[in-house]
C-alpha cells in the first residue's frame, strides 16, 4: 500500500469518527431542551407505546405562533413521533392495524386533525426543515375536538387514560389538549 493511499485511509477514518462523535454530542444538546420519553399503556389485551420528544413552553406562543394553525406538526420535537399498538385497534370508530406509525397532527383553534402514518421518518423533517411526512402513506386520519385548559401545560405531554369502554390518548401543550378515543 502506498503511502498516499494510507493517508488517505487515515484521513478518512478521522473524518468518520469526528462526524460520528459530533452527531452524538449534537444528539445530546438537543434532547437537553426537548427530553425524549416513550410511554406505554395497556387496555384489556393490548398494549400502546408512544416514542416522543416533549419541547417546554418557555413563555413561546405555542399553537397559532410555533406549531401554526392548519400546518402539520411532527407532535413533538427533535424526531418523529411513533405510535406502537400490538393489536387492531379503532380509534374513533376507524379500524387501525397492528403496528407501528408516526404520528402527525394539523392542529387547529377548534380541532385537530390526528394522522397515523405507515412510514417511519429518523427526524420528521427534510434538511430544508420541511415536514417528512409522506401523505400517501397515511393509513388513518381522525379530526378531534379543542379541549381549552384552565391551567398551561409547560412541557408537551402524551398520556393515556381509560375511560369506560375506550383509552383515551390525551396530546397537551400550553392551554390546550385533545383527546384521540381508542377502542380495543
Amino acid at each position: 500500500m502506498t503511502r498516499f493511499l494510507k493517508r488517505t485511509i487515515l484521513v478518512a477514518l478521522g473524518i468518520i469518527i469526528i462526524g460520528f462523535i459530533g452527531l452524538m454530542v449534537m444528539k445530546q444538546i438537543t434532547k437537553q431542551h426537548s427530553p425524549e420519553e416513550t410511554i406505554t399503556h395497556t387496555a384489556k389485551d393490548a398494549t400502546f407505546t408512544v416514542f416522543y420528544n416533549r419541547p417546554y413552553k418557555k413563555k413561546r406562543e405555542i399553537f397559532g405562533d410555533l406549531v401554526p394553525y392548519g400546518e402539520v406538526w411532527r407532535t413533538g420535537a427533535n424526531e418523529a413521533t411513533t405510535f406502537t399498538t400490538d393489536k387492531n385497534i379503532f380509534i374513533d370508530g376507524s379500524e387501525l392495524r397492528a403496528g407501528t406509525y408516526t404520528l402527525w397532527t394539523i392542529p387547529s383553534s377548534d380541532s385537530w386533525k390526528v394522522i397515523f402514518n405507515a412510514e417511519e421518518y429518523d427526524w420528521g423533517v427534510n434538511f430544508d426543515g420541511t415536514i417528512a411526512r409522506e401523505p400517501e402513506y397515511d393509513v388513518l386520519t381522525v379530526e378531534v375536538p379543542v379541549q381549552p385548559l384552565l391551567n398551561v401545560v409547560e412541557q408537551f405531554s402524551i398520556y393515556f387514560e381509560n375511560a369506560n369502554d375506550f383509552t383515551i390518548m390525551y396530546l397537551s401543550w400550553d392551554r390546550t389538549a385533545v383527546a384521540v378515543p381508542i377502542k380495543v
